[in-house]
C-alpha cells in the first residue's frame, strides 16, 4: 500500500488544480486564437477557406492524434512532465506562428500547437482523478472544462484588440511568452499524487497493445468517447473557426458584436457547466440521456437559424450561441462516464480515447464545413461568403449529431448490460444517487 501524505480534496489539491488550469486556459487561448484572426489569416498567407480550415484541421489531426499516446505517457510518468512538455511545444509552435509568413511553415507551427495542445486537458483531469474525493470529481471536471473556455474570451476580446493595435506578429510573439510563465508555475507547484509513492504506472511497451485493448474493449470508454463526439463538435468548430465569419458573413454582425455573442456564448458555458455538474453528480445513471437532450436542442437551435432566407434576429443568434455552447459541459460528462468504469490506473488512456472522440468530429466537420463554402461560392474567397454559403455549409453537423446519438443509445444499452453482468447491484446504486467510480476490469471485459 502506498502512503498518503497529503489531504484529497484539500487546499493542496485546489492549488495544484489552478495553477493546472491557468495551463490549460492558455491552452485553451492558443488553439481559439486562430478563431478571431481567420480573416487575416486569408489575406497574410494568401489563402482560401479550405486552406484556412487546414491550419485548424491539421491541428486537430494532431491533437486528437496524439491523445492515445499521451494517454500511456501521461499513465506512466505523470501529470507534471506532461503538462511540461505541451507548454514548451505550444510557446515555440505560437512564436514561429508570429514569424512566419509562408502558409507551410505557418501549417507547421500550428501542428506543433496542436501537438502542445495534446496534452493539456487530459494531464488536468488526471490531477482532478487522483486529488479529489468521488463526489467532488463531476463538478470539479466541469469546472475544468468550462473554466478552460476563459482562454476563449482573451482570444475574443483581447486578442482581437492587440492585432488591432499591435499587428499580428507582437500579438503572437506576446502571447507565446505566457507559456514561459506557466512552465515555472508548473515546475515549482504541480505535484502528480497525494501518495508518498506517486500513482505512476510504468507501462511494459510489450504489453501495451493488450492494455489498449482492455481500456477501449470497456463499454464505459466507448459511451464516454462517444458522449463527447456527439456534444463536443459544434461548440469546438463555432469557436474555434467559423462562428466568427459565420456570424460577421452571415448573419451581418459587426466584429464588435460578433466578439461580444463569442464572450457571451463562453459565460454560459461556465454558468451551464457547474448547473450540470451537480446534475452529474446528483443523478449519475441519467447522464448519457442527459447529454442526448443538449444534443437534441443544439440542433433544433440551429435548424431554426438556418431554416431563415434572412439574418435571425439577434435574440435567437443569443440563443443558438448559448445552446451551442452547452455542448461543451456536456461533452465533460464522457470523462466522467468513462471514470465509473475504469481503474485509476488507466485513467490517462481512458481519458486519451474520450478525447479522440469530440477532437474528430470537429475535426471532420470543419474541414466540410470550408470545403462546402469554397464549393458553394464558387472559389470566390472569404470576402465573397453570404448566408446561403453558410446556411450549405453549417448544415454537415446534422449528419455528425445524428450519428453519435444513435452510438450512444447503442453504447448506454452495452454499458448497463456489462454492469449487471460484472458488477451486480451498481446500477441500482446509481439509480439511487450514490457515488460509483473506477469499478476497474474483469477478465470476462469487453463490449
Amino acid at each position: 500500500m502506498t502512503e498518503q501524505i497529503h489531504d484529497i480534496g484539500r487546499r493542496r489539491a485546489w492549488v495544484i488544480w489552478l495553477v493546472a488550469m491557468s495551463v490549460y486556459i492558455l491552452a485553451v487561448f492558443n488553439r481559439s486564437s486562430l478563431g478571431v484572426a481567420g480573416l487575416l489569416a486569408t489575406h497574410r498567407f494568401g489563402i482560401s477557406a479550405t486552406q484556412l480550415s487546414f491550419f485548424t484541421v491539421l491541428q486537430l489531426v494532431v491533437y486528437a492524434g496524439l491523445q492515445v499516446p499521451i494517454g500511456v505517457l501521461l499513465d506512466r510518468y505523470g501529470s507534471r512532465v506532461l503538462l511540461l512538455s505541451g507548454l514548451g511545444l505550444m510557446t515555440l509552435g505560437q512564436l514561429a506562428f508570429a514569424f512566419v509568413t509562408s502558409f507551410p511553415r505557418a501549417v507547421l507551427a500550428r501542428a506543433m500547437v496542436g501537438a502542445g495542445d495534446a496534452a493539456m486537458f487530459v494531464s488536468v483531469i488526471r490531477l482532478v482523478t487522483v486529488w479529489f474525493l468521488v463526489r467532488q470529481a463531476p463538478t470539479v471536471t466541469q469546472l475544468t472544462g468550462q473554466l478552460g473556455q476563459l482562454g476563449s474570451i482573451v482570444a475574443a476580446a483581447p486578442l482581437t484588440l492587440a492585432l488591432d493595435h499591435l499587428g499580428w506578429t507582437k500579438s503572437f510573439a506576446v502571447a507565446s511568452s505566457l507559456g514561459v510563465v506557466g512552465m515555472v508555475g508548473v515546475a515549482l507547484l504541480v505535484k502528480d499524487s497525494p501518495y508518498l509513492r506517486e500513482q505512476v504506472v510504468h507501462v511494459k511497451m510489450r504489453a501495451l497493445a493488450r492494455s489498449l485493448r482492455l481500456v477501449w474493449g470497456n463499454p464505459g470508454t466507448r459511451l464516454g468517447m462517444w458522449s463527447h463526439f456527439t456534444s463536443q463538435f459544434s461548440v469546438t468548430v463555432f469557436a474555434l473557426l467559423w462562428g466568427y465569419p459565420f456570424l460577421v458573413r452571415a448573419e451581418g454582425l459587426s466584429s464588435g458584436a460578433a466578439s461580444t455573442l463569442l464572450m457571451v456564448m463562453t459565460g454560459w458555458t461556465i454558468l451551464c457547466g457547474l448547473m450540470l455538474g451537480s446534475l452529474v453528480a446528483r443523478y449519475p445513471y441519467y447522464r448519457s440521456w442527459m447529454v442526448l437532450g443538449i444534443v437534441a436542442a443544439m440542433a433544433l437551435a440551429w435548424a431554426v437559424v438556418l431554416a431563415r432566407s434572412t439574418p435571425a434576429p439577434l435574440w435567437l443568434l443569443v440563443v443558438l450561441v448559448c445552446l451551442t455552447s452547452t455542448g461543451g459541459p456536456a461533452s465533460m460528462v464522457g470523462f466522467d462516464l468513462a471514470r465509473t468504469f475504469v481503474p485509476v490506473e488507466a485513467a490517462g488512456r481512458a481519458n486519451g480515447f474520450v478525447n479522440v472522440g469530440g477532437f474528430s468530429a470537429s475535426l471532420l466537420t470543419m474541414g466540410l464545413i470550408g470545403v462546402l463554402l469554397d464549393w458553394h461560392s464558387r472559389g470566390g474567397g472569404s470576402d465573397t461568403y453570404d448566408l446561403g454559403d453558410f446556411r450549405v455549409a453549417m448544415s454537415v453537423q446534422f449528419a455528425f449529431w445524428a450519428f453519435g446519438a444513435l452510438q450512444i443509445l447503442r453504447y448506454r444499452r452495452k454499458a448497463v448490460a456489462h454492469l449487471n453482468r460484472l458488477h451486480p447491484g451498481v446500477v441500482d446504486a446509481m439509480k439511487r444517487g450514490e457515488a460509483v467510480a473506477h469499478l476497474g476490469f474483469h477478465e470476462r471485459e469487453g463490449v
